[in-house]
């Protein structure tokens, strides 16, 4: 265990430093004792549950240990700065107005958690049915929203390339969220 974190640690930091950096930069503060903390939370949910996460990793899908963490860590630091509960870059608590204004909030909460349910399975699918090239183009179209000319650069594909990826990818999450329905 102790050889494996020794060799996952420098991968996942990284990521997580890529992907806090320019958020540290927004809000002028420094992200170490973030970048610390989700580095640790990578690593515990990747180790959760006897390594369900990383009993995922399947060699023979073309992509190396260290990116297939470095992809679990960039989803996971996606997730938790788009939470406004777990992130640590909003601190404005809701005020009692607002809160006001919720009544039923048990069943707002229970159709957060199915959405998030349906969601996670989602993903789950997309990591089984896409290489390594798809999922980066998933995250980066659907999940950060890029144009498709900064994907082109970022990956050195043509447009018409990145357009069929997406194109792809579009069916590939309406045949899921049909059969998810």
């Amino acid at each position: 265990m102790d050889a494996l974190v020794r060799r996952l640690r420098p991968v996942i930091q990284s990521a997580v430093a890529f992907a806090l950096l320019p958020l540290a930069k927004q809000h002028g503060r420094d992200p170490r004792q973030e970048l610390l903390d989700l580095v640790q939370d990578v690593l515990v949910s990747l180790l959760a549950d006897e390594g369900k996460i990383l009993r995922r990793w399947d060699p023979a899908r073309g992509s190396s240990l260290e990116s297939f963490v470095r992809l679990i860590a960039r989803r996971h630091v996606a997730a938790v700065v788009r939470s406004r509960r777990r992130s640590p870059y909003t601190h404005e608590p809701a005020s009692g107005e607002t809160l006001d204004l919720h009544p039923n909030g048990a069943s707002d909460l229970d159709r957060q958690v199915e959405v998030r349910r349906r969601l996670d399975h989602l993903l789950d699918e997309l990591q089984h049915r896409l290489d390594e090239r798809g999922l980066m183009l998933f995250e980066m179209l659907y999940v950060n929203q890029c144009p498709v000319d900064d994907a082109c650069a970022a990956t050195g594909m043509t447009r018409d390339a990145v357009y069929a990826w997406r194109s792809r990818l579009r069916r590939q999450l309406g045949q899921l969220t049909k059969d998810d329905a």
